[in-house]
Order: C-alpha cells, then sequence, then structure tokens
C-alpha cells in the first residue's frame, strides 16, 4: 500500500496543482543545505522535533542576520520542541529557537539562551563566507 502521504499530496496536487515533494523519506537523517554555489551536508536528530521539520522539506527560504553569527528565519508553523542551554554554540549548529525560528549559526561563541537542537553540519568550513552579511537565500532539502 502507498504511504498516505503520498496519498494526501497526490490528491491536493489534482485540485490545487500543489506539487508533492520529491523526497518525501522522513527516515533520512541527512541533509542538504544549499547556499549559493555551496552546497553543506548535515546530519540531524533523531528527535519529533527534526522529524516535523523534515516534513517541511524542500524548502527555500530567505534568512535573515542577527548579531553577526546567525541566520533565522520565523517558519509558519511551530514545532514540538525540546529547549535546553547548549553553553556554547558551534559553527553550523542548526536549531529552533522558541518553537518556529530557524537558526543557522555560522560562528562559535557562548550563550544564556536556550535552543532545540535539529542538527548540525558535518564540515562548517566556508560557511561563514557562505551566508556573508545580510539576507541570504538558504535551501534545505533531504539527501
Amino acid at each position: 500500500m502507498k504511504d498516505p502521504l503520498i496519498i494526501i499530496f497526490s490528491i491536493l496536487s489534482i485540485f490545487t496543482g500543489f506539487a508533492a515533494p520529491d523526497n518525501l523519506n522522513p527516515a533520512s537523517d541527512q541533509m542538504r543545505i544549499k547556499i549559493g554555489s555551496n552546497t553543506f551536508i548535515a546530519t540531524l536528530e533523531d528527535t519529533a522535533t527534526a522529524t516535523a521539520f523534515k516534513g517541511m522539506l524542500p524548502m527555500t527560504i530567505k534568512m535573515s542576520d542577527l548579531n553577526g553569527n546567525e541566520k533565522y528565519f520565523d517558519l509558519p508553523v511551530n514545532l514540538p520542541t525540546n529547549a535546553s542551554n547548549p553553553g556554547k554554540i558551534q559553527t553550523g549548529d542548526l536549531m529552533i529557537y522558541g518553537s518556529n525560528t530557524l537558526v543557522l549559526f555560522y560562528k562559535t561563541f557562548s550563550t544564556s539562551y536556550s535552543y532545540t537542537r535539529l542538527g548540525r553540519i558535518n564540515d562548517a568550513n566556508g560557511l561563514a563566507a557562505a551566508v556573508g552579511s545580510g539576507s541570504v537565500t538558504v535551501t534545505y532539502e533531504l539527501e
């Protein structure tokens, strides 16, 4: 039997023109993050938050800069969260602030804020240069 999500997306596409995502594999724990001509591979956590996020992929969004160390975007839905203070943010961390703010960190620093971890870029070399300053368009998609 076909996956119920595929059936639902197929029906939606008939009536609304909405295209089903090419990648409906929620079991994948690897994600591509495309920024300009750069592609980074991230490993996602095995959590309800990451599962809910994967269900939103693929997505291309315009992320804004904050504090010269992170890019953020307010998602249109709240995700399940389990926030904690990591103490130190690492370059390449991908987290949720609150229940719907997606944050991609491109510098390492200490923090007093709490986040829910989504995952982490496996090799973040070149990430700061790729995101630059100001807003940037980022595509997230499952491997």
